[in-house]
């Protein structure tokens, strides 16, 4: 409900504010949170309510987009990777290091400013920063995936590469790139609405939630509103990316169901202790 919610209000914003978010009207100028204005205004008499679901959609949509890019990227080198081994494991793997190597908030900072100002170039940044994660992810799935039974039986019948790695190994990869995108999509938003914060996101007047807090921290003491309600979307979406994950991960991870299933009630004994799953033949 924590994604949902905020996803659905930014979908319908046209419909659910009276209020454009760009109008200007210095006559509200920082007017509190009323019935006629739910969430207050900001310093220029721009309904609050109206350019937070109007933000919405620029700040899920952004985390949505480094998602869509820096998933299937590094799923397909992190396939390559764990495949082919040897010289391109290497060479692939070093330029992930290097990558890594760097705080992920300071590469972006430095690719977006690189860019230029604007959202796609924020989303292009912190895409880039995000896809040596999946590379690592896929390259353990994959090395450990290229030696079961039904890979090998593949590669004996004459498979090609393109199709082991299209039908087997990264079909069955992606259970773990789906949990880790679940999770990538609350912190590439919280590193695109840093970007934003800073300057270097949407260009003004468009709404985004972090180009809002950066507004309102100068109004923060006696216009608390200002930055508070934006402030709160992104804690709100990004917990609720956060608890997906680990919603996902407990539904996909066959290790976890095994544990679960070996230690209820009805597998103990009178005792307390775990009974054998196998029973032993004489």
């Amino acid at each position: 409900m924590l994604v949902v919610i905020p996803a659905a209000l930014s979908l319908m914003a046209p419909w659910l504010s009276a209020y454009d978010p760009n109008e200007v009207d210095l006559s509200r100028r920082l007017r509190p949170p009323s019935a006629q204005h739910w969430f207050g205004t900001d310093e220029v008499g721009r309904d609050l309510f109206a350019r937070v679901l109007d933000g919405g959609r620029r700040s899920i949509g952004a985390a949505l987009a480094v998602v869509l890019l820096a998933g299937p990227v590094g799923t397909v080198l992190g396939g390559l990777c764990g495949w082919f081994g040897g010289r391109v494991d290497l060479w692939l793997m070093r330029a992930m290091d290097v990558v890594l190597a760097f705080p992920g908030l300071v590469l972006a900072l430095a690719l977006a400013t690189a860019l230029g100002t604007g959202l796609l170039g924020a989303v292009l940044a912190v895409a880039f920063v995000r896809v040596p994660v999946y590379v690592r992810l896929v390259r353990v799935q994959v090395l450990s995936l290229r030696e079961r039974e039904y890979v090998q039986a593949a590669v004996a019948a004459g498979g090609h590469t393109r199709h082991v790695l299209r039908h087997h190994l990264i079909p069955n990869s992606l259970p773990a790139v789906l949990v880790q995108a679940t999770f990538d999509m609350g912190n590439a938003m919280l590193l695109t609405a840093t970007l934003s914060f800073l300057g270097l996101g949407v260009r003004a007047p468009a709404a985004e939630w972090g180009a809002m807090v950066s507004g309102g921290r100068v109004y923060l003491l006696d216009q608390w509103w200002y930055a508070s309600f934006p402030g709160a979307a992104i804690l709100m979406t990004a917990m609720g990316f956060n608890l997906m994950g680990d919603a996902l991960r407990d539904r996909l991870d066959p290790h976890r169901q095994a544990v679960s299933v070996s230690s209820s009630p009805l597998d103990r004994g009178s005792d307390g202790s775990l009974q054998r799953l196998v029973e032993r033949r004489p």
